[in-house]
């Protein structure tokens, strides 16, 4: 519950305990308990209502027992006073010992740290104790896209190692910055090459609608000035990929609700009728039907259906990370199952991950 309960009052201080037992479909005493054992966590005002305690410098810390997934780091981020909370004025991510993170999740935080600063606070990633990491982070040109004032500790790498590697290991593509004013149409491609020279040339219309569609996508609903960025990441033997296309911007939600009503009344109607968050129906229809566009022309709104449908063929999972919540898709042989996750720290854009499984074992985290 105190993940819970940091994420809402985060985002809504000044809330009454009952209010919260609602939100949380909990009893009020269960709620109050939580509340009271966390003095330092959470503060009540005369008037009973409660908010969160926020510092003026709030420390994170990556844990380095095992590969970081996203769901690690969305509970991470969960655990503490939300980075955007107005009194926190700096926010310091400190990397364990052999701290290792999933491209997905490693893209996540990226796109965190970059937004943060471009908000005015102060952002340091300290690799005091995991060098190993920081050389990785490196060979990728995370640093690259990494905002320039962004304090790296102990020493930001000056060596350009994704410079001294570009192409030459088609298991990694260095994460490449995407301008949202001038986007670099061989970035897909250069994904696109790297995902067929995993595995082989059967996986070629695969790799172009997967990573081709979601690019131009993301790029119709960014409306940023803060670049995006793409990456792909094979792991165990080439037979798990990931590859990772994020913006930083209004997101696939924050550019298509505002024009449901007047365009596409019918699924409006039937996303307000519904008991889902209107967030999660809406992904779910622009990925399993499609055909919802913010541009009216003919035939726009069917390439993430499209990337999905050929995800399938290969039971593969897809995560789609908005503002605040996330739509997890798992393509199986049996069926596919959607999981939502909502209440999530704030992160603006879209931010899509495809996992793929080529030996044909599930994708567990």
């Amino acid at each position: 519950m105190l993940p819970q309960l940091l994420t809402f009052l985060g985002k809504n201080p000044g809330t009454k305990a009952k209010e919260l037992a609602a939100f949380l479909g909990r009893e009020k005493s269960a709620v109050n308990q939580v509340l009271y054992e966390n003095s330092d966590k959470f503060l009540r005002d005369d008037d009973f209502k409660w908010s969160v305690i926020c510092p003026q410098e709030l420390h994170i810390e990556l844990p380095g027992d095992s590969w970081l997934t996203t769901k690690d780091l969305e509970n991470l981020l969960s655990r503490h006073c939300t980075p955007w909370h107005v009194d926190c004025e700096s926010v310091i991510f400190v990397f364990g010992k052999e701290c290792r993170m999933l491209l997905d999740a490693l893209a996540r935080l990226l796109a965190l740290c970059n937004q943060l600063h471009a908000a005015g606070k102060k952002v340091s990633l300290d690799f005091t104790d995991c060098p190993s990491t920081a050389r990785y982070l490196d060979r990728m040109d995370f640093f690259e896209v990494l905002a320039s004032d962004i304090a790296v500790l102990p020493r930001r790498p000056r060596a350009r190692l994704g410079a001294l590697y570009m192409g030459n290991n088609d298991g990694v593509i260095e994460l490449r910055a995407i301008d949202p004013a001038q986007p670099d149409n061989e970035i897909p491609r250069l994904l696109e090459r790297s995902f067929v020279s995993c595995v082989d040339e059967s996986y070629s219309t695969l790799a172009l609608t997967v990573i081709g569609e979601p690019f131009k996508n993301v790029l119709d609903h960014s409306c940023s000035s803060l670049a995006g960025f793409a990456g792909l990441q094979a792991y165990k033997n080439r037979t798990r990929i990931q590859v990772v296309i994020s913006d930083n911007g209004l997101g696939i939600v924050g550019t298509l609700q505002p024009i449901l009503h007047k365009r596409y009344p019918e699924i409006a109607e039937k996303i307000e009728k519904s008991n889902e968050h209107s967030g999660i129906a809406l992904l779910k229809k622009v990925f399993s039907t499609g055909q919802i566009s913010q541009v009216a022309e003919q035939g726009r709104g069917a390439g993430l259906k499209s990337s999905g449908d050929q995800a399938r063929k290969y039971s593969a999972r897809i995560s789609v990370r908005q503002q605040d919540f996330e739509l997890r898709i798992d393509h199986r042989p049996e069926g596919t199952r959607y999981t939502p996750y909502t209440n999530l720290v704030r992160i603006h854009g879209t931010h899509i991950s495809f996992d793929f499984k080529l030996d044909g074992s599930r994708i567990s985290r």
